[in-house]
């Protein structure tokens, strides 16, 4: 039978493929989400390493007298630190799940558990207070605020956040740090990415989420786009999930994680990641 996230030890049904598999690791005592601090602490739940946990998730959309199926029974663990590529086809249900994942939607049915926290029955309110202090978002658009300079983009996200980074030293993390006054209508479409980077880690999250973040870029700053995500990845410790259709940028992940018709189809773990200076598409 499946197992709930409460008794995740890494392994669910053989049978199905998942994206579940890491070494046991000892347990500890169920935790209330709280703010992250830095340097950040091992997350608390079953297993202190699992940052996510999601199991038998679906998702239906209703259009109509029309139903959608987006996500088909998926199960996955997602691990403190880890840079996960999430790779799949356009309608494969790969959004889908990075939204109910960051609190931007919820699923038809199933369980997702953040640090042990049943995100499936949170409150409209606990789910605003963990976006708030748990996950950075960076989309295919950067939707900076137009009338604000970069450094003033990011403050606005720092001026709400509970242990936030300086805008001055987010920004330098992403190689902006001499871009700081400069309005949007100034900055190339690259520039503009790494400010909206910059803004997703400057509160320090403890999750990063990119929605096909090289999308709407050429290949030479897309490069410098991922560059910009490994280093706050392994700089910060952040767990980052990275979703694309682009199969050469799964060279660059700690896990390869494949959907295709909302389901889960395979899993695998890089032998050695590559630096995003090596990817060429």
């Amino acid at each position: 039978s499946r197992r709930a996230c409460r008794l995740s030890r890494g392994r669910t049904d053989p049978q199905t493929p998942t994206a579940t598999g890491a070494p046991d690791r000892r347990t500890s005592r169920k935790k209330p989400l709280s703010p992250p601090t830095a340097p950040r602490p091992k997350l608390p739940g079953v297993d202190s390493n699992v940052v996510f946990c999601a199991r038998a998730l679906t998702k239906v959309y209703k259009m109509g007298e029309v139903e959608v199926v987006a996500l088909r029974g998926v199960d996955l663990d997602l691990y403190e630190g880890e840079f996960v590529v999430l790779l799949g086809p356009s309608g494969s249900g790969k959004s889908t799940l990075l939204n109910i994942l960051g609190g931007l939607d919820s699923a038809t049915s199933g369980e997702v558990h953040y640090a042990g926290h049943d995100l499936a029955r949170a409150s409209e309110r606990e789910l605003t207070e963990f976006r708030r202090d748990h996950v950075g978002f960076v989309f295919q658009f950067y939707n900076l605020i137009p009338s604000l300079t970069a450094r003033e983009n990011v403050a606005a996200v720092t001026e709400i956040a509970r242990a936030p980074m300086t805008p001055e030293a987010a920004l330098e993390l992403v190689g902006m740090g001499e871009r700081l006054d400069h309005f949007p209508a100034q900055l190339s479409g690259g520039e503009q990415q790494r400010v909206a980077i910059a803004r997703a880690i400057a509160k320090n999250p403890a999750v990063l989420l990119c929605d096909e973040p090289t999308g709407a870029l050429d290949s030479a700053t897309g490069i410098v786009v991922l560059e910009a995500i490994s280093r706050a990845n392994r700089s910060l410790g952040t767990t980052t999930v990275v979703i694309t259709h682009n199969v050469v940028i799964a060279g660059m992940a700690d896990r390869v994680i494949r959907m295709a018709d909302g389901r889960i189809s395979g899993s695998e773990r890089n032998a050695e990641r590559k630096e995003a200076r090596e990817l060429a598409w």
